[in-house]
Parts: C-alpha cells; structure tokens; sequence
C-alpha cells in the first residue's frame, strides 16, 4: 500500500470502531509489533538463540505462502482489473491514466528488459541492479504504506490532515527511509543474494551520520503538528492510527535487526497491514454490490475468490515459475554457480515482483483511483462503527 492520502467521493461522519473491532484492527496494523519484542526475549531465554531462531525462521517460511507471497499477488489481481478501462477507456483520467500506463506498462517493461539481459548474458552484476533497486525502494514503500495507513485510519475516525501537516509526518517517513537505507555504514561488502553474489554500494560513515540528524530533527516537528491539531480540534487519533504509523518507519525500516526474532516477522507484519487494507476496499465493493442495482454474488464469495487466486498467483509467482525456469534453462557448472548461484530466474523474478509492487500501489491507492472510497466506510460485516 502506498502512501498518498485518500479523499472520499462524499462527506463523511467520524466513525470509531468500538470493543473487539477495534483491538483486531489495531493487531492487524502493527499494534502486535511492541508485544514480539518481550515474546522474542523469552523464546530465547527459554530455548537459546539458536532453536528459537531455526524455529520462528522455519514457522515465517512457510507463513510466506499464504500472508507474504498473496500480499504480492493481490496486487496484480487489484491492477490489472478492467486494464483496457483504466489505460484506455474512461475509468482513469489525466494523471492517474499515465501514471496507470507507466506503472502498469512502462515499469515491468524496463524491470524485465534488465533481467532478460542479465540472464542471456550471464551478469551477475546486471541482475544485482534489480536487487540494488529493490533494497533502496522497500524502505520507501514501507514508510508509505505507514502513511497512508495512518492519514486513512485518522480519516475513518473523523480526522484529517492539512498539506502543512501531512508535510510534517511525511518529512519523518522519508528521512526515516533515508537513515534505514544508510545505516549501518557500509564500505562496500561482497555478498549473496538469492544466489546471485555482487558487492554493495557503499555508505560512509558521514551519509549515516547525516541521516541520523536529519531524521531525529523530524521528530519536533511532527511532535509539534500532533499536539496543535489536539489543542485546536480536541482530538486526535493517536493509539491505532499512530501505532502503525510509527511502527511501520521505527520497527520495520530502521532499527528492523534490532531483535534476532522479531526480523523474521516483519514481513509478514507489513503483509498483513496490508492485506487488512484490501480487505477493506473490496470486501466493501462487494457488498454492495451483492445488494441493488447489480445482486451479483455475495460479498463473502467474492473475497473467497480473491484470497484462493492471490495464493495460487503468489505461489506461482515465487515457487512455480522460477522453479520451473531454473530447473529448465539455469545452466549447470562451477562458474554458474560462481556469478549467479543456482537460481538466477527466481533472483530475477523475485526483484521483478517486489519493485513492480512498489510502483502498481502508487497507482491503486491514490485517490483518483474511485475505489478507494470504499476504505472509508466500516469493515466487512462489520456495523457497530459509531459516529
């Protein structure tokens, strides 16, 4: 999920998700992330370091095909729907249309056009490229889905930010990026990825230093924003809303090794965020349109039918294809093995789906995309939201 905020299509009431509601929201946003870290101390307490890793590593791999791997493809379900509407027709217009055709055509175009000649001509620094690429801009859609998850939960509780202050927090998002990406100082080390070895583009010590300063400079800032918008309008929504906020450019992007345990669920953490989110905006889509004027299937149905084909696409997409395509075409011998490791395909794959995943949210969850309106109204099957 990116992180442009959403407008409605129409004016809306506050609504606060009351009891249980709202604690599995607030779970499923990232409020479980605090409660890993005293879990993970006495996993390792309890086992050593060393089980307790093999088994939360062992237990995440595995939750990867059906939280991690279906966040991906859900993605391109999302998408490419009604594609000749959206990049031709009238479902998109102006900008949205060329940012549509850009992300859903120019990207995968470029991306995959890399990984071809990587592959034809063996390069294993032509296929780093991609996995360089994919490491800059996964703390940048990190801190994005944080905001966007913040400003649309803020705006599902009757709160909205002001261009001022949404400059505030995503000052804190980006420089938070900008300090995960540069820490720790890196001289430039060889290292393996997905089999393919390549060395690292270096981060000196005073690119660290720097960002260190710049983000931490943010926090007054965004301090400053939160308590005036409490002063002058009596509210504000701090406990969810902030959680995953903060949880998101903290937790997840920063200090994301922090806890040898905890590093292995923050992806499923980021996927989970934001499956909750697509959730949300179909399983509202369908039920209306379960109801008049179009009594199509019923909404539990159509969300069923999402979640088994974004499994079946992400399995495909990790484990199917490259597979197939590495037992296939991968040449065998030491010098293979030596530049690109066994599984080229699936390094080349694997940073295709997650950069063009990057790009196709800044497209779904714009709000000139129309259905995210749905995101404003309450949860599936859920009534007991309160003005």
């Amino acid at each position: 999920m990116t992180s442009v905020p959403m407008a409605p299509s129409r004016p809306l009431e506050p609504s606060r998700a009351r009891g249980s509601s709202g604690l599995v929201e607030f779970f499923l946003v990232g409020g479980v992330t605090p409660l890993l870290f005293p879990l993970s101390f006495l996993l390792r307490r309890a086992f050593e370091l060393d089980p307790a890793e093999y088994a939360v590593g062992f237990l995440m791999f595995h939750a990867a095909f059906v939280i991690n791997d279906p966040h991906f493809a859900v993605t391109y379900l999302l998408f490419y729907k009604d594609v000749k509407a959206r990049a031709f027709g009238g479902a998109f217009r102006g900008a949205q249309r060329v940012r549509y055709l850009v992300a859903g055509f120019g990207v995968p175009l470029i991306l995959g056009g890399v990984a071809l000649v990587g592959l034809a001509t063996k390069s294993a620094f032509t296929l780093s490229l991609l996995i360089r690429l994919m490491f800059l801009l996964v703390g940048w859609h990190y801190v994005k889905q944080g905001f966007g998850v913040f400003t649309v939960l803020a705006a599902r509780r009757g709160v909205r930010f002001a261009p001022r202050e949404r400059f505030a927090v995503l000052a804190h998002c980006f420089s938070g990026w900008a300090y995960a990406w540069a820490s720790p100082t890196d001289p430039g080390r060889e290292v393996e990825e997905k089999g393919v070895v390549y060395t690292t583009l270096a981060h000196p010590a005073w690119l660290e230093h720097l960002t260190h300063v710049v983000f931490l400079s943010t926090l007054l800032p965004l301090a400053w924003v939160l308590v005036q918008k409490w002063r002058r309008e009596g509210r504000l929504p701090i406990l969810t809303p902030l959680t995953a906020l903060l949880c998101s450019i903290w937790s997840w992007s920063i200090y994301s090794s922090s806890d040898p345990l905890v590093r292995y669920v923050i992806p499923a953490l980021h996927s989970v965020q934001y499956l909750y989110f697509v959730w949300l905006m179909k399983g509202n889509e369908a039920r209306e349109r379960e109801g008049p004027p179009w009594f199509e299937r019923s909404a539990r149905t159509r969300i069923g039918i999402l979640a088994v084909s974004a499994i079946g696409l992400g399995w495909l997409l990790f484990h199917g294809a490259p597979t197939a395509l590495d037992e296939a075409l991968a040449p065998r011998g030491r010098a293979t093995l030596e530049d690109l490791g066994p599984t080229p395909y699936f390094a080349a794959l694997y940073a295709f789906v997650n950069i063009h995943h990057y790009f196709m949210d800044t497209v779904i969850w714009r709000r000139e995309n129309p259905e995210t309106r749905y995101l404003q109204e309450p949860a599936l099957g859920d009534e007991r939201h309160a003005s």
